[in-house]
């Protein structure tokens, strides 16, 4: 028996490619979505797999902090290319230290959506 529990969050954000074919991307804009999604083996307090209430605040406050930005200006991002890769290892390590896993409760996989068409999935 397992659980997964799916918190999204959407911010709207541009960035441009630094290296990419024939050179820098132009700077573009996107309607970005986070799904994280966090598995568990049982039921902890309150019959509950995982607490909607603290994931949800976090994916929030990560998605907040990127809204209307040039993620090329957002540290990690100022160094490295703010790929839909790059955003969701930068999602999956924020979560990570944010100390909401607990009780066997592990991050199974970030989606992000850059636009309603494209997406990538991390699996840690």
């Amino acid at each position: 028996m397992s659980f997964t529990v799916r918190v999204f969050a959407e911010f709207e954000a541009a960035h441009h490619l630094r290296d990419y074919v024939g050179g820098p991307e132009p700077l573009h804009g996107h309607s970005w979505r986070i799904e994280a999604a966090l598995t568990t083996e049982a039921l902890g307090p309150y019959d509950l797999s995982v607490d909607f209430v603290p994931a949800e605040r976090l994916v929030h406050e990560l998605a907040a902090s990127l809204h209307d930005r040039d993620l090329n200006t957002v540290p990690p991002f100022d160094e490295r290319n703010p790929t839909a890769e790059n955003v969701a290892l930068w999602v999956a390590d924020e979560i990570q230290r944010a100390g909401i896993l607990s009780g066997g409760t592990r991050l199974a996989a970030v989606t992000v959506w850059e636009g309603p068409r494209n997406s990538v999935t991390y699996t840690p």
